[in-house]
């Protein structure tokens, strides 16, 4: 059963856990690391009421929000495709290996920086070629998810061993263990925009998690197995995609296979997503704060020059370069999981928008298209991303990485809260008694609604609504 939660856990790693998180920590060290945590248990809660619809029925969550009501459909349409169409994981990969480039192989030309949009663009389109060359998607996926993050947590945890400090894991519990401190933001250069996008993407982030539907489907998990698989145009042959799944007979022995369902499907996502996301959190946050802060707490001397976006990443390389003996090894390895990461998230995002969208246009608007099968759908949300995608990278006021991953994950920290009420009504009142959620997992996705609701309101009173008065008034 392995395979769907690290797919998952693919797409976490280059939003939450490589830039927001570390970055956050540079910022203001670990008083807010209490929420992180918070954020990743919020998520593998949500994750698994997610499944709990497919597993039952054989289809996905959109579709049963759709079931509700069709307007549903052109809603969640447009929440997959905006906050994801900002390109920012081609964008840091690209940033990254243009650092590379002028600084360790000494390529003069790439000093200014004014190539990295299109090394983005570049990389967009290698990732687009990957997932269009496999016959079938889901496998292609899998194991390029499965070998990047194994190569990536690999790599993370010989840094950790070689640099991270018994002062910052003190000071890391500390945060921990401070539940509901807020940092004061005041000369941070943060803001509550930031910190709710970090929170979206503590773990996956926005319609990626409505992904897990079509995940375990193509894995063939419950009556997911009953559903077909999207199939590469050019190298695979197509399967027969039933586009609504079913509800099955309550017999005892259904009821037995159910029980055996959920709790292998508990265990897998608990072991490939919620454990992989924590560790690697920990240990690149660790890793950030031993590299900038002093054994009090300070920055080290010098530290505040890394500021400028994804500085801050330049700046641990530059730290790890330092190191005697190993340093040159360290920061070239540092960087290449860089690249790793970024490009991992960029084509575990660009496959699941793909499929959500597909999945969502065939249900709810050519259900008796004999021409337009899911799989031709999903390459054409795939090159048209894309294409949107590049589109975006040929403006130069969208050449910053990190501010492309705070507004998509300040948008997808939206989109979460709105599915979270849906999910909660949905499990409870269209799902069987049988098949509904335990007192504490509705527990848990009231919690949820509440804590993304939370978020949500501070954000668009902080950032939103300000940002909007400025205008009016311009205007």
């Amino acid at each position: 059963m392995i395979g769907p939660g690290l797919m998952l856990a693919g797409v976490a790693l280059g939003g939450g856990e490589y830039i927001l998180w570390p970055y956050i920590v540079y910022k203001i060290g670990f008083v807010f690391i209490w929420a992180c945590f918070l954020g990743v248990l919020t998520q593998f809660f949500l994750n698994m009421e997610i499944e709990r619809w497919t597993l039952a029925t054989g289809e996905s969550a959109i579709t049963g929000f759709c079931r509700m009501s069709k307007q549903w459909a052109w809603v969640f349409l447009l929440c997959n495709i905006i906050p994801w169409a900002w390109p920012a994981w081609a964008t840091g990969a690209a940033q990254i290996v243009n650092w590379m480039a002028v600084n360790q192989l000494g390529v003069a030309a790439l000093r200014g920086e004014e190539y990295v949009n299109y090394f983005g663009i570049a990389g967009l389109v290698i990732v687009g070629i990957v997932l269009t060359a496999g016959p079938v998607v889901y496998n292609t996926v899998e194991k390029i998810q499965v070998f990047l993050v194994t190569f990536i947590l690999v790599l993370l945890v010989t840094l950790a061993i070689m640099v991270v400090k018994p002062y910052a894991v003190t000071a890391m519990l500390d945060g921990a263990i401070h539940v509901g401190s807020m940092p004061d933001l005041d000369g941070s250069e943060l803001s509550m925009l930031v910190l709710f996008g970090a929170l979206a993407f503590a773990g996956a982030g926005g319609t990626t998690n409505l992904g897990q539907s079509n995940f375990i489907n193509d894995k063939g998990y419950g009556m997911g197995r009953f559903i077909g698989r999207i199939t590469s145009p050019i190298t695979g042959q197509e399967e027969a995609v039933p586009e609504v799944g079913y509800h099955f007979r309550h017999t005892d022995a259904n009821l037995s296979r159910w029980k055996q369902w959920w709790r292998a499907a508990n265990i897998e996502h608990f072991l490939s997503f919620f454990v992989t996301c924590i560790l690697c959190l920990v240990l690149m946050t660790l890793v950030t704060y031993s590299l900038f802060y002093d054994a009090d707490g300070n920055l080290l001397p010098g530290m505040e020059t890394y500021q400028k976006g994804m500085g801050f990443i330049w700046g641990q390389a530059e730290q790890l370069g330092k190191i005697p003996t190993t340093g040159k090894y360290l920061q070239t390895a540092y960087l290449l999981m860089g690249i790793a990461v970024l490009l991992t998230t960029e084509l575990g995002v660009l496959d699941v928008v793909s499929r959500i969208s597909a999945d969502i246009v065939k249900v709810n608007y050519l259900r008796e298209s004999k021409t337009w099968s899911i799989s031709k759908l999903y390459y054409c949300f795939l090159w048209g991303e894309i294409l949107l995608g590049s589109i975006i990278l040929l403006f130069p006021t969208f050449d910053k990485p990190v501010l492309l991953i705070t507004i998509s994950a300040a948008l997808n920290g939206g989109v979460m809260f709105l599915f979270s009420i849906l999910l909660l009504y949905m499990n409870n009142k269209v799902l069987s008694r049988k098949l509904s959620m335990s007192p504490l997992r509705f527990l848990a996705v009231v919690w949820a609604c509440g804590f993304f609701g939370y978020f949500t309101l501070l954000a668009l009173k902080g950032n939103v609504i300000p940002w909007v008065m400025s205008l009016f008034q311009a205007g």
